[in-house]
């Protein structure tokens, strides 16, 4: 009896968690936004294709996740692989695109946002996705990026105050509060 008990409670905890198949199945129904997700962080197709593919190993081999939990995951495990791929830090000078051109996304260059967040630094377009479109605190942030909390919000802020002061995106700062992010990028369609 006690047994029965037991193997039931583990059936029971098992069907709470994301199996492989859930992942998969994330990752390809979110493929695009996820993708995309990894292209503003590394704003290089090549590497975006090295983060997911390496977050989606991460999700399916990494710790138990609550089924609820999943999208988030994949998520985060997609943002961690970019951290180890760009290596951001507070203070740099040049973005990617200026070091390596050439090697954008195909559709989702053609999208202003999409571009205009490609020529930042990789510090702060891991501020500006994690925190703004991500909503991750100010001490998610700084912990993942290896920073201070200054760091963060003066970056945030920063790039904040651009975004406002772009006359071809006048409204998108308000925007973010209201629409899902993937929304603003629509138009970037990552191949």
């Amino acid at each position: 009896m006690f047994r029965s008990k037991e193997s039931q409670l583990a059936r029971e905890r098992a069907t709470e968690y994301a199996t492989c198949k859930d992942f998969r199945q994330i990752f390809t129904e979110d493929m695009a936004g996820l993708h995309l997700l990894a292209y503003l962080l590394t704003a290089d197709s090549v590497k975006a294709e090295q983060c997911f593919v390496a977050g989606l190993d991460d999700s399916i081999h990494g710790n138990l996740v609550f089924k609820q939990w999943a999208r988030a995951w994949s998520k985060r495990a997609i943002i961690q692989n970019a951290i180890k791929v760009m290596s951001p830090a507070p203070g740099e000078q040049r973005s990617v695109q200026e070091i390596a051109p050439g090697r954008q996304n195909g559709n989702a260059a053609d999208n202003p946002l999409v571009s205009m967040v490609t020529r930042w630094t990789a510090f702060e377009r891991f501020v500006f996705v994690m925190s703004v479109l991500e909503g991750y605190s100010l001490r998610e942030c700084s912990a993942l990026l290896r920073c201070t909390d200054h760091d963060v919000m003066s970056a945030k802020s920063q790039l904040l105050q651009r975004l406002a002061g772009e006359p071809s995106h006048t409204g998108a700062v308000s925007a973010l509060d209201k629409t899902p992010w993937a929304a603003l990028f629509a138009r970037a369609q990552v191949a």
